[in-house]
């Protein structure tokens, strides 16, 4: 049998994405030969790509995995949310690990993370392979609860090309890409580099913007020793999307109540969608060196780092009284040169007179304030206070950095030994990062006015350092005997976590090693041609984030990693013209982490210390069936279908009651695509079915089934006039049909609008 490495390659090959994708004519493969569950995109999930697309959207028509974003292009990370068999990865947790080519993406939090879409350009996108359950046992993530999704960049071309994409579309999409690959030279040197600069405007009001530059190379150089070199830069700004109640919703299914008009009343306007943003720059890179001294011997070695800087914006309508001040005296913070640093809020301030001195609202004054939050207090209320009164108001920045940097090892050995055929496979990985976050206040210039704010803050609320230390070793020894191949592995994670605090020097330490991690499985190749059935078993392991310890440190103790025993069985069945994999699962997680956050249908507190709360919520037990189905009657024609049933429900915790259905985690799901590819013209329509969800662990807030329809259409161009060798035209419309429904959910309390129709049209020409 092949190394697993070679095996991806072969079956990438077999759909025919390790080279262009718009050559492929066909589906072979949707799953490799492994005894645990794992799917791969297929070439019309790439097709209804546009190139504004997040890649994260390519793994939704897989079985099992759902994914809701906040518009069309995955342009707001804050409403990003990916559900898989129970486990999420959201804005409040972190249960379904991410690779780049392999590699550690750091995590996926909003807060220090980065998802794949910081690391990747849809036009630089290969392929995604999906290790569900059971997974791979030599993922680098120590998140992977629920399983993997390794997102996989294209390799140069053989041949010298220059790639040129301009997209359109709705909701003021503009989006500019450019590709240049060497093709081979200086003997086995191939390389890519690309830029792009995308832009978009929120869909709700037009009220927000997405703005996006990347930049990306990559390099391969074949010999005796095969390397491997990747790049990538991305700077994005986005505004955000709020969450909604179900009644909101019913109320109005088009607006998530964030406004775009400034009134000046900062009550009411801590809801200006420009002021609930996201700013990220992700620098990573890696070089990767492979080399097989013999047919049966195979070494791979990478090194690799990353950078991120961000920030997250909110504007709290008041400022906080950080400052001491006389009696009758102006607020220091409206024009103190230097910064407060830590301690704690003496108040806060709501209007001021003319000299900057607080005001109280006159006695006896109701407020006639209704939004947001259902209302607010006489002292926000304009009204409320002598004419001539000034309204104050914040900006509240959280700084997040972080700093990455890891080594990776794996030894392939291939050898026979009494009848029996050996794939002995071993490796390590090691990371150091440093995660840095502090929070800083500053005042609004004139809140009457606009969010245009003081470059100085007047209080830097806390500064953190966070260093974690990583490492995993693994061994697994996969034998064949005829027709059967059997797999028996164990894996460790070392992971050291620390909170210090830059104020005070104090620090808080937290060891979040896992046990031994045994893991097994079994192919039956039967002998009818085609069919093998499996069956996998492993523990999985989630240690502690960073984010964790950023609460009271007294609540460490209380907190404990979370863990998972996965179960997959079932069969694949391959034929020239079709493919099916059918799997069932059962799995057992304990010591769910949850993120309490400090937002809720009743408001936000912005002055929690923290980005919210961690604690333990006891298990989840899930279990499931998922079907993927391949059939190409024609040449042209490709036919897939996709179906999930899913149960997953709690194991009993405060607040998450024993039985009750986990919130977020659809029960049934169903996937049915066409795709026609022959000759200049390819055309295609998925329709995704996402069965009923709750909202809330409690189990009171059912949300409604919904259908999503997704089309494209292109046409292959005849070469133009000149020194253009291909081009393209190509129509992505997302949700063709405009159904209204609640997409993601977080939190527990709300979930964001589903993106209406939104069509974008592309044009590409290679040179």
């Amino acid at each position: 049998m092949p190394f697993p490495k070679r095996a991806l390659a072969a079956a990438l090959a077999g759909i025919g994405l390790g080279a262009d994708a718009s050559t492929v004519e066909e589906v072979v493969v949707i799953a490799r030969s492994e005894s645990y569950a794992n799917n791969l995109v297929t070439e019309g999930m790439l097709n209804r790509l546009s190139p504004l697309s997040s890649v994260v959207d390519a793994v939704d028509d897989l079985p099992g995995v759902l994914v809701n974003e906040g518009d069309a292009f995955g342009g707001d990370d804050w409403s990003t949310t990916v559900s898989m068999r129970g486990f999420q990865l959201s804005l409040d947790e972190q249960q379904i690990g991410t690779t780049i080519d392999g590699l550690p993406n750091g995590n996926s939090n909003y807060g220090g993370g980065s998802k794949a879409n910081r690391f990747i350009d849809a036009p630089n996108l290969a392929a995604v392979e999906v290790s569900q359950g059971t997974a791979d046992i030599a993922s680098r993530s120590h998140e992977a609860l629920g399983g993997t999704l390794n997102f996989i960049t294209r390799d140069p071309a053989d041949r010298e090309a220059f790639t040129v994409q301009w997209t359109t579309g709705d909701f003021g999409a503009e989006k500019i890409y450019l590709r240049y690959d060497t093709g081979e030279f200086s003997d086995g040197h191939r390389a890519w580099l690309s830029a792009s600069t995308a832009a978009a405007d929120a869909w709700i009001d037009r009220s927000g913007e997405s703005r996006r530059d990347h930049l990306a190379a990559k390099w391969v150089r074949e010999g005796a020793v095969q390397w491997t070199a990747y790049l990538a830069y991305d700077d994005v700004h986005e505004d955000n999307y709020q969450r909604v109640t179900l009644a909101e919703f019913e109320d109005n299914s088009d607006w998530d109540r964030l406004t775009g008009e400034w009134t000046g009343i900062p009550w009411i306007d801590q809801s200006y969608r420009r002021g609930w943003s996201t700013l990220r720059a992700n620098a990573f890179g890696y070089l990767r060196a492979r080399f097989e001294p013999t047919a049966a011997l195979a070494v791979d070695g990478a090194v690799y780092a990353h950078e991120m800087e961000g920030r997250g914006d909110w504007l709290p309508p008041y400022l906080v009284d950080v400052t001491a001040e006389g009696a009758d005296q102006p607020q220091g913070e409206l024009s103190a040169p230097n910064p407060v640093r830590g301690g704690a809020p003496l108040g806060r301030l709501y209007f001021v007179d003319a000299a900057g001195r607080a005001l109280a609202p006159l006695p006896g004054c109701a407020s006639s304030l209704t939004f947001p939050y259902g209302g607010a207090g006489a002292e926000y209320d304009p009204a409320c206070y002598a004419p001539g009164a000034i309204p104050v108001a914040s900006y509240r920045h959280t700084h997040y950095a972080k700093e990455r940097y890891g080594l990776t090892g794996d030894l392939h050995w291939a050898f026979t030994a009494f009848q029996l055929h050996h794939e002995l496979k071993s490796g390590l990985w090691y990371e150091d990062y440093l995660r840095q976050e502090r929070r800083d206040w500053h005042r609004l210039l004139d809140a009457r006015v606009g969010f245009h704010f003081a470059d100085t803050p007047y209080w830097v609320q806390y500064s953190n350092h966070f260093p974690v230390e990583s490492a995993l070793w693994y061994l697994e020894d996969q034998i064949s005997w005829r027709d059967l191949t059997a797999r028996l592995g164990a894996r460790r994670f070392w992971v050291d976590v620390a909170r210090e605090d830059r104020f005070t020097g104090t620090r808080v330490a937290v060891d979040s090693d896992s046990d031994w991690l045994g893991s097994a499985g079994l192919v039956w190749r039967t002998p009818v041609d085609g069919l093998e059935l499996f069956v996998g078993y492993a523990e999985n392991f989630a240690a502690i984030k960073d984010e964790v310890v950023e609460a009271d440190a007294s609540a460490l103790d209380r907190v404990e990693p979370e863990t998972a025993e996965n179960l997959d069985y079932g069969l694949r069945y391959g034929a020239d013209r079709w493919n099916l994999t059918l799997t069932a699962y059962e799995i057992d997680f304990d010591n769910r982490i949850t993120f309490i956050p400090p937002d809720s249908p009743a408001g936000i507190d912005y002055l929690v210390g923290t980005n919210g709360a961690w604690v333990n919520v006891g298990g989840i037990r899930s279990e499931g069936l998922e079907l993927a189905l391949a059939w190409q009657p024609w040449d042209p024609l490709s036919l897939y279908l996709a179906f999930t049933d899913n149960d997953s429900v709690y194991q009993g915790a405060v607040g998450y009651p024993v039985g009750n259905r986990v919130f977020g985690s659809a029960e049934e799901m169903w996937v049915l695509s066409a795709d026609w590819n022959r000759d200049r013209v390819l055309f295609g329509l998925s329709a995704k079915y996402v069965g009923e969800r709750w909202l809330d662990p409690e189990n009171t807030q059912r949300l409604d089934a919904y259908w999503v329809v997704d089309g494209h259409a292109g046409v292959r161009l005849e070469a133009l006039a000149g020194p253009v060798r291909d081009a393209e035209l190509r129509l992505v419309v997302h949700n063709l049909l405009d159904a209204d429904y609640i997409g993601g959910v977080a939190g527990g309390s709300g979930g964001w609008l589903g993106a209406p129709r939104t069509a974008t049209l592309t044009l590409s020409a290679t040179f």
